[in-house]
């Protein structure tokens, strides 16, 4: 059985009964709207051109070391579905210990073992009056009941079916699924998986597994993260690049995170670590409690009072200096001077983390607004549409109203480049590109939300000739400030101008 005869049978997701693959005529989307097609090309493509793709590559591997199909996307699944890699490395290195390190049985060891007209003998099953024991279900079946993989160990098609799909459908393996003996790491071709399953729901889920651990794997390969929307994003090499796919979603091929121009993605995983982990609410406990002076315990004011005593070794201290209270009635105890020295020689860990506590507030609530703002200004566009819709009824065509479209395009997308700007700066050391990169960030803030206030007004026949070239005016000057700001960020990447801090 060959892989693209079998395995690919029913892999459209739309027609789970069909028997055959139909193989559809291409439709690939090439290189976004707007970009130049040689900075970086790419094309969308639909689930059969990916599974096309991948019996392709198959294929061209396979007529080059020549081992089967099913074998082939196994090696090229360890390798990353790099095939210059999984050609070179065959032909350089010993490829029993290829076939090994991919969990299969290498073709030499067969043909050795035909050669010496031995056979690999039956392991874990033992004949009876004719028939042979499985050592799963312990039932006497007949040998052709009886089904194995080539390292030797068999069960009946009853178990095997059994442990299949509820490795495929429980589970969700696909491409890792291991011989059902304990201990055997030998992974199972898609040739048997196909012959022993019958149901075609479960086949057809295996045969998507296949094709998701193909993208997932492929470096040049990466699903559109639209929730439902199955296209693929085909890039001729890997870059931090904005991606448009077929239904409309621009996000970055490299990462796979909503577009995010000025910020690296580095930084930005970084910064979506810091969001979704707790260290922000041990900062929040640092900045908030304070440790007994004599056992450590963890304490937090919950009154006015400043006489603190400690539950665990009744202590008495004083919250705001940590010194023992008895000497604070007496007049020649100074909790309330600062002291100047002390305060040159450290810093406390608290006020540390509460300072860091605070900028880091700062940066996030401006980031969460701008997320917010953005999904706001997204229902602008039903709005925009009846406000055009009005437009055409007094005799105005369609290509006149297209600037209040134009308008909310341009308002998303500074609203997008807005948010991860405090992205960037909440990394960024002060310097004098600093001062620079604020300013910018500031007026392309200060024009954006003039811009959302000019197209939440009430735009009615009166108004109309005004509101109209404000709107075009503000739109123009606020592309032209995020290009100004996304065209200075880029020369401090390339002349490396930029400096970040550490250990936040």
């Amino acid at each position: 059985m060959e892989i693209d005869d079998d395995l690919l049978a029913n892999s459209d997701a739309g027609t789970e009964d069909d028997d055959e693959f139909v193989e559809l005529a291409p439709e690939q989307t090439s290189a976004m709207d707007g970009m130049d097609p040689e900075e970086f090309p790419y094309d969308v493509l639909a689930l059969e051109q990916v599974v096309t793709l991948m019996v392709d590559i198959i294929k061209e591997v396979r007529n080059v070391v020549e081992i089967p199909a099913t074998t082939t996307r196994i090696l090229l699944n360890h390798f990353k579905w790099d095939k210059e890699k999984l050609i070179e490395t065959y032909y350089e290195s010993d490829p029993d210990r290829i076939f090994a390190d991919a969990h299969l049985i290498s073709p030499s060891r067969k043909v050795a073992i035909a050669c010496s007209k031995r056979e690999i003998k039956p392991r874990y099953s033992v004949k009876e009056n004719g028939e042979y024991v499985c050592e799963i279900c312990y039932a006497s079946v007949p040998e052709q009941l009886m089904s194995g993989l080539e390292c030797g160990h068999r069960f009946c098609i009853s178990c095997w079916t059994h442990y299949l799909t509820t490795k495929i459908m429980d589970e969700g393996m696909g491409q890792t699924i291991s011989c059902a003996a304990h201990n055997c790491d030998i992974l199972v071709d898609d040739e048997t998986v196909m012959k022993l399953l019958s149901d075609s729901h479960v086949k057809l889920k295996y045969q998507h597994l296949i094709t998701n651990s193909f993208v997932e794997c492929n470096r040049l390969l990466r699903w559109c993260p639209t929730p439902d929307c199955g296209h693929v994003i085909k890039g001729q090499y890997v870059s931090d690049k904005p991606v448009t796919c077929r239904c409309g979603h621009t996000f970055c091929f490299a990462c796979g995170q909503n577009w995010h121009d000025p910020v690296k993605c580095s930084i930005l995983r970084k910064w979506i670590k810091k969001c979704d982990d707790d260290s922000e609410t041990s900062n929040w406990i640092a900045a908030n409690t304070k440790e007994c002076p004599k056992c450590r315990s963890i304490i937090e004011k919950d009154g006015g009072c400043n006489h603190m005593v400690c539950k665990k070794c009744r202590f008495d201290f004083c919250w705001v200096c940590l010194g023992p209270w008895e000497p604070h009635g007496s007049s020649w105890y100074n909790c309330n001077r600062y002291d100047e020295d002390e305060a040159k020689r450290a810093r406390s860990a608290q006020e540390k983390s509460r300072a860091a506590l605070q900028r880091y507030l700062f940066y996030c609530n401006r980031y969460m607004n701008h997320m917010q703002s953005l999904k706001l200004e997204n229902k602008l566009y039903a709005s925009v549409r009846d406000k055009m819709e009005e437009m055409q009824k007094h005799n105005m065509s369609w290509i006149e109203v297209q600037f209040l479209k134009k308008a909310v395009d341009v308002l998303c997308q500074c609203r997008q480049t807005l948010m991860h700007t405090y992205v960037f700066a909440f990394y960024l050391r002060k310097n004098n590109q600093s001062i620079i990169f604020e300013t910018n960030q500031r007026d392309l803030e200060q024009a954006t939300e003039q811009l959302s206030e000019y197209l939440e007004r009430e735009i009615t026949q009166e108004v109309l000739r005004d509101i109209k070239q404000k709107v075009q005016d503000k739109s123009r000057y606020c592309e032209s400030r995020r290009n100004v700001l996304l065209k200075h960020v880029h020369e401090g990447y390339e002349n490396e101008l930029w400096e970040y801090l550490d250990n936040i």
